[in-house]
């Protein structure tokens, strides 16, 4: 099947400083620094802001039982709370993220239960969700290949005229990868409605970013590609969502795809089995800490009296209850069967398959570990 596709490549440089909505002390920013884009509203900002306070008491909690040993790995997004909420807020439900191992949270935010989010981190199932009803692929351990997906995923529904958008997060090092700039290159050729958010948080693991790249941004890439880039205050949630809102309209429309730079940190280590101070120094984690998005959105918000003791409450119960309930479900011991295995590889059962699956069986059934159905 031919189709059309309209050249007409994006030439302008993104902002050489990142763009925002809101200060560090929490005020509205005006002018030039915005880039043209208005402050959300307040409910829109309320909304916002209490998923952020649920995804982090979410995010603390995980941790906690990582370091108890019930889960077995678990990559904290602490203090990246803005980039992840402010893009995924932006969707629509029948559009698709395409997720990587750092953004549980932004699972959350999605719907989806924190029992079949953590499966995968505490080794139950590489997979513990519905992804056709959740519209949420698979979260990547791979760098950049969920990048490939959404494209594909996007340029799909381009050909079908089915009007979804393709949102994949991807971080500063993922962009170092081949399958970055594939993605990248498809989504600008053919116009795919996806859109790319890069959640620059310093490092690679171990590696800075001054070791990734010789740009002056990583949103400058996407002029190379012919298409938008912004370079965005990654811990400024209203200017993430604002910015990220319009890409998505932008793609739905037929605008094709945006690169997105959310320029943020990672607080906590890369997972519990790193040790951050070898590479890193404490006094530019405490740096950070001092322009923490969600402290920043509650100034806001305070100020314009939005935010009342009494919501901030309920809020807090909100999350707490989260936290509670993720505790519960985190330390049962899982119900696992071995025959599960066998469920999900093929429509229609290969005979192969199914002499591995009988094998199996009668294994756990000699070891008196299991008892075989009469599937």
């Amino acid at each position: 099947m031919s189709l059309n596709v309209e050249h007409a490549p994006t030439r302008t440089l993104p902002s050489e400083k990142p763009l925002r909505l809101l200060d560090n002390a929490g005020h509205a920013v005006t002018g030039h620094a915005t880039g043209g884009f208005s402050l959300p509203d307040t409910e829109t900002l309320l909304g916002l802001y209490r998923k952020m306070v649920v995804a982090r008491r979410f995010d603390v909690q995980v941790t906690a039982l990582t370091k108890q040993g019930r889960l077995a790995t678990y990559p904290s997004a602490y203090g990246q709370e803005a980039c992840e909420i402010g893009a995924v807020a932006s969707l629509d439900r029948v559009d698709w993220l395409f997720p990587t191992y750092r953004d549980s949270i932004a699972l959350l935010t999605r719907g989806i239960a924190p029992a079949d989010i953590l499966q995968s981190f505490r080794g139950d199932w590489h997979n513990g969700y519905d992804q056709n009803e959740f519209r949420t692929a698979a979260q990547a351990t791979p760098l950049a290949t969920q990048a490939l997906h959404a494209v594909g995923l996007a340029h799909a529904a381009r050909l079908r005229r089915d009007p979804i958008v393709a949102l994949t997060f991807l971080g500063d090092g993922a962009t170092s990868e081949g399958d970055a700039h594939e993605a990248f290159n498809f989504a600008a050729v053919w116009q795919t409605p996806t859109v790319f958010v890069v959640q620059n948080n310093q490092f690679a693991i171990s590696v800075p970013l001054e070791r990734q790249t010789r740009a002056a941004t990583l949103a400058d890439k996407a002029v190379g590609y012919g298409m938008p880039g912004f370079h965005v205050d990654g811990n400024d949630v209203a200017a993430m969502y604002a910015i990220t809102h319009a890409a998505v309209e932008r793609a739905r429309a037929g605008g094709g795809p945006t690169l997105i730079e959310g320029v943020t940190y990672r607080i906590e280590p890369h997972t519990n089995s790193d040790d951050p101070s070898r590479y890193r120094a404490a006094r530019d984690v405490e740096h950070w800490k001092r322009r923490d998005p969600i402290e920043r959105l509650e100034k806001y918000l305070v100020s314009e009296g939005a935010l009342t003791e009494t919501l901030r409450a309920e809020i807090t119960d909100e999350a707490e209850e989260l936290a509670a309930a993720t505790r519960e479900v985190m330390t049962a011991e899982a119900e696992l069967d071995p025959l599960e295995l066998f469920d999900h590889v093929y429509a229609r059962p290969r005979a192969a398959l199914a002499e591995q699956r009988a094998a199996l069986a009668a294994e756990l059934a000699a070891a008196g570990t299991h008892q075989e159905d009469a599937r």
